[in-house]
This record gives structure tokens, C-alpha cells and sequence, in this order.
């Protein structure tokens, strides 16, 4: 499927104004450094954030405190700064049934359809916290996926979800990940290439652009 690739200077500056180009009403953040800033450019904007859904790509099975919370990241950058309705991962609980029945409460029975989801690219080529190998992968009936991984485990959306967006959005930076994207542009066999939402678009700065 094609991507769109946008090469910025400010990533926090392109997104932002993609975001408001697209007033999204429901709406997955993901964690990691990258999405950090672009959290803090958006929560400087006036936007109806009271209309605005948001839950989350993916989550370590950690309390909501802890360093590692992809929660806790972007509640600081982000979401005690505005009204929005917040759905987080209950990573305390690691709890996948529960975070359908939130899911579902919004976006009803059929297959969550977000505005705008944003999305990490790891050097892997893993993204939310679907890495190659994993069985979660395969899933195709389950919205939410529980995944064991080294440090912590964790809570995923699953690749139909993903792909069911209306808009995904990649925030990507540094060159320890620009091989990952040049494959993932390509089309070859990793977790981020299987994201076939109904638009994807590649927000990366100079040093990870291939």
C-alpha cells in the first residue's frame, strides 16, 4: 500500500498542523520519546479537546506511575492539560478483555475505526507492541492483545484495529531507525508495513528519512 513520507525539521510542528487539518474526534496516542514532544506542541493548541476520545496504541503492564507508563508520558505532555475523555490501558491490571469492553463503549460493536492513531517505529520494525515473531500478529478476531516481552508485558491493539483507522500516523526520528523505515516504505515483511489503514503517513526528521 502506498505511504505518504513527510521529512521535517519539526515534527511536532508538522503533526500538529496535520491534526488540526484532520480535527480528529477519536484518537490512540503511542509512547516513546518522539510522540513526547509532539504531545506537548498539541496541548499549546486551542482545539475542542472536550469532544476528543482518546486511548492508546499500546501499554506496558506497569502502574500508571511508573517511568516506563506510556500513560504517565503522555498525561504529562499531554492529557492533564486538556478536557479530553482519556481511556488508558490498565497496565496495573494488564487487563486486554477490559480494555475491548472501553473500546467497544465507544465505537460500539462493529471494528474501531479511530480518526487518528499515532504510531512508533521501533529499529525492529515492531510498532505499538506488535514485534515480529509474536503470535499477537495473527490475532484477527481480538481488539486488544496481551504480549510477553522481556522487560514487561504488555497491551496491544491489534494489527485489524490498526489498520481499520481512518488516518495512522508514524512519528519517527534518528538514524538508528532509518533502515527500519526504508523497509517498512518498501513493503517488506514487518510488523509496521502490515498497517493498512486507509491513510498512512510517515512523519520523519532528516536523520531517519532514508
Amino acid at each position: 500500500m502506498k505511504r505518504e513520507l513527510l521529512v521535517t525539521s519539526d515534527i511536532p510542528e508538522t503533526v500538529t498542523r496535520l491534526f488540526l487539518d484532520e480535527r480528529p474526534r477519536t484518537v490512540a496516542l503511542s509512547g516513546g520519546e518522539t510522540p513526547r514532544a509532539t504531545y506537548g506542541r498539541l496541548a499549546s493548541e486551542k482545539y475542542d479537546w472536550g469532544a476528543v476520545d482518546v486511548f492508546f496504541s499500546d501499554e506496558r503492564c506497569v502502574p500508571p506511575d511508573h517511568p516506563n507508563s506510556n500513560f504517565r508520558m503522555a498525561d504529562e505532555a499531554l492529557l492533564s492539560k486538556v478536557s479530553a475523555r482519556v481511556h488508558r490501558m490498565h497496565g496495573e491490571t494488564c487487563d486486554a478483555p477490559g480494555y475491548e469492553v472501553e473500546l467497544r463503549a465507544v465505537f460500539g460493536a462493529d471494528l474501531p475505526d479511530f480518526d487518528l492513531l499515532f504510531l512508533g517505529l521501533g529499529a525492529d520494525g515492531h510498532t505499538a507492541s506488535l514485534f515480529p515473531g509474536d503470535a499477537a500478529l495473527d490475532e484477527s478476531r481480538r481488539l486488544v492483545a496481551k504480549v510477553p516481552r522481556p522487560d514487561h508485558p504488555r497491551l496491544t491493539l491489534t494489527l485489524p484495529v490498526l489498520s481499520a483507522a481512518k488516518l495512522v500516523v508514524f512519528l519517527v526520528s534518528g538514524a538508528g531507525k532509518r533502515e527500519a523505515l526504508r523497509r517498512v516504505l518498501a513493503g517488506e515483511d514487518l510488523p509496521a508495513a502490515w498497517v493498512a489503514a486507509r491513510r498512512v503517513v510517515v512523519v520523519a526528521d532528516s536523520a531517519a528519512a532514508p
